[in-house]
């Protein structure tokens, strides 16, 4: 009797154990997903910062400058239902102007040019590094999420599921192959 109570205990707590790992867990990848997600949304701005800043110098053509400060200002300003369309449409935009390198190399003749040219590089380059960061985290998440433990004990609480960030983040090819921080 005495065994059979103790191997019931043990199993008990072998269970909370487990629960109370899987949980925290859980916690902590809710805990990254908020992290990542500040990180993309800091990398974002950052890139339409750099793209208005571009825009507005005069180193581009006028027909560029609007097209970009246009796609920039959207991006920044979107709710954030419509934020992934908008910073696909920047996208777009940063790939219609900088398509071809000779953009590029225009932007890199005027005084204060080559710095702008390679930060936009860089803000460009580090969008989809931040967002693929996010990705694989809420991909871990909702992995962990669809277990029946965690739906049947409700182990995630009233988090709301984790939501990807689609994007249109292919960088423009001229800068792109721009070595840079």
């Amino acid at each position: 009797m005495t065994a059979t109570l103790i191997w019931i205990v043990v199993a008990l707590f072998a269970i909370g154990l487990y629960l109370s790992w899987t949980a925290g867990r859980l916690d902590r990848l809710h805990a990254r997903i908020d992290a990542s997600r500040a990180g993309l949304d800091a990398q974002l701005l950052r890139r339409a910062s750099v793209t208005q800043e571009l825009a507005t110098s005069g180193v581009l053509d006028p027909a560029a400058s609007i097209v970009l400060h246009q796609a920039a200002h959207a991006a920044r300003q979107a709710e954030e239902d419509q934020r992934e369309v908008a910073e696909s449409e920047l996208s777009q935009a940063l790939r219609a102007v900088f398509g071809e390198s000779a953009q590029v190399e225009a932007v890199k003749e005027v005084p204060g040019g080559e710095e702008a040219a390679g930060e936009l590089a860089a803000a460009v380059r580090r969008v989809p590094m931040a967002r693929r960061f996010l990705n694989d985290t809420v991909g871990s998440a909702r992995a962990l999420r669809r277990h029946r433990t965690v739906r049947w004990l409700r182990l995630a609480g009233h988090a709301p599921f984790p939501l990807a960030f689609e994007m249109d983040d292919e960088a423009p090819v001229a800068l792109a192959d721009r070595p840079g921080t």
